[in-house]
């Protein structure tokens, strides 16, 4: 009997499927791990760059509506340099660690070489593009910002006090450029609020992480065993009380009711900023002020504090 083999009709050859490739020719699991490791969830953070504009009622235009979109771009290219370079740096570390390991550069995923490479060609980029196409303060600001993270990963991240310090400077910084791009004067009660505001809220989720550890194997950060609550307490306390003095004293400072408006918008805005303050505070006192946002989104008397803060200093911009 003949084979039923032989009845098949011939098959054509099997090309094998070209899966996961993108228009480069390189994985999609590579772009994908890439992505992660410039970890998009962290970007919020950039919208700070609208912070000095929107202080100076100078957001309604295109070309700060312009501004603002592209300094948000290179700020978050920025960002996500250090982020590529310090997990390429760390990556050894990492496969130890039973949270960590699972990082992209640690799981191998994206090899080492190739983070270093895409970090350091956004470093070199982010700022370029600044001085191109924003101004000369934007571009420096930004190389500064590059430059700071990158010792902090290398080093100022195991030297007490000064970890607290550049990670508030980078919200600082976040806050700042927008202003810079824009050629908009800072105030000096916009920059102590905004950098004890930082402090605040970095020496907050110190404290937090500490509460959480307290008795417990493996620090997630090299230095938090060496942070005592107590130290951590005082100073989110004294951060939250200068952020507080600098946004009264500046609103007190523009005087009374601003010509066209119904009610002084500005000093009123002191109530709910207070409010806020105190409120996650709270969360700061119990050790669970992990994230900001999560804290805000998760809390609605404080997203609520927060919005009236928004509309009432809107109000005070526009001068209703």
């Amino acid at each position: 009997m003949a084979s039923t083999a032989l009845l098949d009709p011939p098959r054509e050859p099997q090309v094998p499927e070209a899966r996961g490739l993108t228009t480069l020719g390189l994985p999609a699991g590579l772009w994908a791990g890439l992505l992660r490791t410039a970890r998009p969830r962290q970007w919020v953070k950039n919208v700070l760059v609208v912070a000095a504009p929107a202080a100076a009622g100078e957001l309604f235009t295109r070309h700060a509506a312009v501004q603002l979109a592209l300094v948000f771009t290179l700020f978050t290219a920025a960002a996500s340099a250090v982020y590529l370079i310090n997990d390429a740096r760390d990556a050894e570390a990492d496969r130890a660690h039973p949270v960590k390991r699972s990082r992209p550069v640690a799981a191998g995923q994206v090899p080492v070489a190739v983070a270093y490479a895409v970090g350091g060609l956004l470093a070199v980029l982010a700022p370029s593009a600044a001085a191109v196409l924003c101004t000369p303060m934007a571009a420096v600001l930004l190389a500064a910002y590059v430059g700071m993270q990158l010792a902090y990963c290398v080093s100022l991240k195991h030297v007490l006090v000064v970890d607290l310090v550049v990670v508030a400077t980078g919200f600082l910084m976040r806050a700042m450029i927008g202003g810079l791009a824009l050629g908009i004067p800072l105030s000096r009660w916009f920059l102590i609020t905004t950098g004890f505001g930082a402090l605040f809220m970095v020496s907050a989720k110190r404290y937090s992480e500490a509460v959480q550890m307290a008795g417990k194997e493996g620090a997630t950060r090299a230095l938090l065993t060496e942070y005592t609550t107590g130290y951590l307490r005082f100073v989110w306390q004294l951060a939250a009380g200068v952020a507080v003095l600098a946004y009264c004293l500046w609103a007190m400072e523009e005087g009374g009711v601003a010509k066209g408006s119904l009610l002084p918008w500005r000093q009123l805005s002191m109530v709910p900023f207070i409010l806020g303050v105190l409120r996650y505070a709270v969360f700061a006192d119990r050790g669970t002020a992990g994230e900001p946002e999560d804290v805000v989104l998760k809390d609605k008397a404080l997203a609520v504090t927060g919005l009236v803060w928004v509309a009432m200093y809107g109000l005070a911009v526009v001068g209703w």
